[in-house]
């Protein structure tokens, strides 16, 4: 009898450690990768009715020569997400909030919405364009989100590490 509890102890113990041991590992991975839930912003007449008036771009179809002078990163962790609306200039423009701290920058890829604070900067929001798909990058110091379609890359990169946080659209 006493045989038998001393093998139901060790194999209790066993199990325990094993799955202790799963947990912290799949936890570990899939902490750097779940992302916090978009934010939604109020959307006021101003907004769209400046949607409406913008005419549409006429499509790329060679990938600009000049290529951003922004940093491969380090450690990727991309996201991909399937295509969706776009938005056709590259120009930033002021979102729905009175701080007048949220921009979105679009881009032929698609669009990014970023909360520019004064010393960091949160990722609001990315939705490629339709055809295009998206990687996005994060990390203390940048954000980067880059939208891709077979040759053409477009990528948003806002970073903050020396001073206020600016953003720099290029594509290539």
């Amino acid at each position: 009898m006493r045989r038998g509890l001393v093998h139901v102890l060790a194999w209790l113990l066993a199990t325990g450690a094993a799955v202790t041991l799963s947990w912290w590992g799949v936890h570990t991975v899939m902490a750097g990768t779940a992302y916090d839930p978009p934010r939604a912003l109020p959307i006021t007449a101003a907004d769209t009715t400046a949607q409406r008036s913008k005419p549409p771009a006429p499509p790329s179809t060679h990938p600009s020569p000049s290529k951003s002078n922004s940093p491969e990163p380090s450690t990727p962790a991309p996201t991909r997400t399937p295509a969706g609306s776009t938005g056709p200039s590259p120009t930033p423009s002021a979102s729905a909030t009175a701080s007048g701290r949220v921009k979105a920058y679009d881009t032929a890829g698609g669009r990014a919405v970023f909360d520019l604070g004064p010393a960091s900067a949160t990722l609001v929001s990315a939705t490629p364009g339709t055809g295009w798909s998206m990687q996005v990058w994060k990390t203390e110091t940048w954000i980067r989100v880059e939208f891709s379609r077979s040759a053409d890359r477009v990528s948003v990169f806002c970073t903050w590490h020396d001073g206020p946080p600016r953003v720099e659209v290029g594509t290539y």
